[in-house]
């Protein structure tokens, strides 16, 4: 193969039917090859040995241009090519964004005997997000109701759901409500708030990174999130543990949370 790669998102997805263009020191195009269905590029196309530009393009991302030296061998290796979201540098419009559930997620995984992690979801859950003029007073609101609790384990549901855990019975929502917004990248930033669990209220910042706005096929339009945390089960009254041998807890005391997020512009109800 003269062309070797892969065309990926930041969130390292293929991007099927990116374009990978080659010009030579003059200018001049000498390949132009399409990516796969898993992004993959391979062209057997002969080319002279030398330097030359890479130029990759695909509908909806925004064009990147880098680098590549031809071999002896006629081989060159463009490795894995990111792709952007064009718009994804910037926080969507300003206005209302509703979150769609049906295809965002909350999941948060925690460490089990010190070897191996255990992953559990919330199933229930809702939000709206305000996108201000003054990016710094944008708000965000959440609510995730406690008993939808999913890790693949009856039996560890319920005792998640049980007064060791969530206790869900006198407290069946959890709550997150933004204070603040503050850059923290070209693409990132931290959202400062407070969650509400088990009736107790700390302050948690999110790590944000906006990945990006496009049309959807029922003529709306969405912005992707992806936001992280870490959060110490003490601090919520969460103290339910057990010691398994030489001082190794059973549960990890600290949680990792991911949200995947998708919002539709406007205060709607989004399509499924």
């Amino acid at each position: 193969m003269a062309v070797r790669g892969r065309i990926r998102t930041r969130d390292g997805w293929a991007v099927p039917h990116a374009v990978v263009t080659l010009t030579d020191m003059t200018g001049a195009q000498v390949l132009r090859a399409g990516a796969d269905d898993e992004g993959a590029v391979r062209d057997g196309t002969d080319l002279a040995p030398g330097s030359y530009t890479v130029i990759v393009t695909a509908v909806g991302y925004a064009p990147i241009a880098s680098t590549a030296l031809v071999t002896a061998g006629g081989r060159a290796e463009i490795g894995n090519v990111v792709l952007a979201r064009q718009g994804g540098t910037e926080l969507p419009p300003p206005g209302p964004w509703t979150v769609d559930p049906a295809h965002s997620s909350v999941g948060a995984v925690a460490q089990h005997l010190g070897i191996s992690s255990v992953h559990g979801r919330f199933t229930d859950f809702g939000a709206r997000v305000e996108v201000a003029e003054d990016l710094e007073k944008s708000r965000v609101e959440a609510v995730i109701q406690a008993s939808s609790i999913d890790t693949g384990n009856g039996m560890r549901d319920t005792h998640l759901r049980s007064g060791d855990f969530l206790d869900v019975e006198r407290f069946p929502e959890i709550t997150y409500r933004s204070t603040g917004l503050t850059p923290a990248g070209p693409d990132r930033w931290t959202v400062h708030g407070e969650l509400t669990m088990r009736g107790v209220v700390r302050a948690v910042d999110l790590d944000l990174s906006c990945l990006g706005t496009g049309s959807d096929p029922w003529g709306g339009v969405r912005a992707a999130f992806r936001a992280t945390t870490e959060l110490r089960r003490d601090d919520f009254a969460m103290h339910y543990n057990q010691v398994v041998q030489a001082g190794i807890s059973a549960i990890g005391t600290t949680l990792k949370v991911t949200l995947e997020i998708q919002a539709v512009q406007g205060e709607v109800l989004p399509e499924a």
